[in-house]
């Protein structure tokens, strides 16, 4: 592949002067890097996601460039520490790699949570496909489309997160497969976008169907390692539902195995943090019955033979199974690609968007096509549905909804 002269791409020139070089028809093409640029959390509280993100990410462009690249051009991952996602750290690795001239793509699962690295990335006219926290997302770009041409969302609207939970667990009592004498539930949340958007969403549904909150605590973002104090006031009026929605691993896995020294007759719902293959490390037999969802996480199911085959591609090349993300940016990382092949020049960043703005296809997560007027991915059974899980014997599986679902809720092991 030629590369054109630009401020972004550069150029082999042979010859003794400019002139002579332009008039020569023996100008020597050579192979250029494509770089591609990953926001990810590789240190910090949620260094087991970050870790994830660069695995799938770049299980995606070690198959590219050993299928050849792209006009004999070679891809490469570049990653930006996003550490704690502070409004400093982000700033940094979003600065630090658009002033590459050879990143032509970026990518994340989540960066700051509040996305505000959204308007750096218009600005800069970079093209930018992020996960998580789609609320923050949909409230940036809803008000002028236009404008955020750059910027996409693998994760539908938050809406479904809430509003289904309460829906899936009154079904589930409807079914006799539960019991809710009280409709009371416990709510804990830590102080950060994503987990306090979802709990506020959850607490307003549960209000609406004539639940009554027994517990509503809300701990600081970052590490927590101990929450007796929290779950001593759930025991002393026990729930019919726990649900904790801070969505770190550790953090996690440290509050069930705290439950369940002094275990309530509840369900227990915990929001996201048992996706990540770290949280069964930890809690080991312990996770055995914990329910949680997903949006945008892996679509295993016969119905979607695409999510077995990138979780197998995943599972060969680093021998865990991977969680929601690494699947997910592994897939992000082949719609940029789809939009490269069509566009025919890496440079050219607003066709790029414009391409993956038109993006239509089956993911590991399900049929992804883009809402113009959020740059959301559409959410319904039709296109990325919300997925149920539950946890047995470390393996994670589908239970809802029923057009995908390979199992059943089974009664959880402390449950009376």
């Amino acid at each position: 592949m030629t590369i054109a002269i630009s401020t972004r791409w550069k150029s082999v020139l042979v010859g003794a002067t400019l002139a002579a070089t332009l008039a020569s028809t023996s100008s020597i093409a050579h192979a250029a890097t494509i770089k591609i640029g990953l926001l990810a959390p590789l240190t910090g509280p949620a260094s087991a996601d970050g870790q994830e993100f660069q695995r799938g990410a770049q299980l995606a462009v070690d198959e590219l460039n050993a299928a050849g690249g792209f006009n004999g051009d070679k891809f490469e991952l570049v990653v930006g520490d996003v550490k704690d996602q502070s409004a400093g750290n982000v700033t940094s690795a979003v600065e630090r790699l658009i002033g590459d001239p050879y990143v032509h793509f970026m990518l994340t699962g989540y960066a700051s949570l509040t996305n505000f690295e959204i308007d750096t990335m218009a600005e800069a006219d970079m093209p930018y496909i992020i996960a998580a926290t789609s609320q923050q997302t949909r409230d940036i770009i809803a008000p002028d489309p236009g404008k955020y041409n750059c910027c996409w969302s693998w994760t539908p609207s938050f809406d479904a997160y809430n509003t289904d939970v309460t829906t899936y667990i009154e079904k589930l009592a409807a079914d006799g497969k539960i019991k809710l004498p009280n409709k009371t539930v416990a709510m804990v949340s830590s102080d950060n976008a994503y987990s306090k958007t979802i709990s506020e969403g959850m607490k307003k549904t549960f209000a609406e169907k004539g639940w009554k909150l027994t517990v509503d605590e809300m701990v600081p973002f970052g590490e927590v390692t101990d929450w007796r104090s929290i779950l001593a006031k759930v025991r002393q009026a026990p729930p019919d539902v726990v649900i904790n929605t801070d969505y770190l691993s550790g953090n996690s896995a440290a509050f069930l195995t705290q439950f369940l020294e002094q275990p309530t007759n509840s369900l227990v719902f915990l929001q996201y943090a048992p996706s990540v293959p770290e949280f069964v490390e930890l809690t080991k037999e312990k996770s055995n019955g914990v329910i949680y969802n997903l949006l945008g996480g892996s679509l295993v199911s016969p119905k979607n033979p695409r999510a077995e085959e990138v979780g197998k591609k995943f599972k060969d090349k680093y021998g865990v199974e991977s969680g929601t993300y690494g699947v997910a940016l592994y897939e992000i990382v082949n719609v940029y690609y789809d939009a490269l092949k069509k566009v025919g020049d890496p440079t050219d960043h607003a066709a790029i968007e414009k391409a993956i703005g038109e993006t239509d296809k089956q993911t590991v997560a399900g049929r992804l096509k883009f809402d113009p007027a959020t740059h959301l991915a559409m959410q319904g059974d039709d296109y990325i549905p919300l997925t149920f899980f539950q946890i047995w014997d470390g393996k994670r599986t589908l239970i809802s909804p029923n057009a995908y679902a390979v199992g059943e809720f089974k009664p959880q092991p402390w449950m009376k």
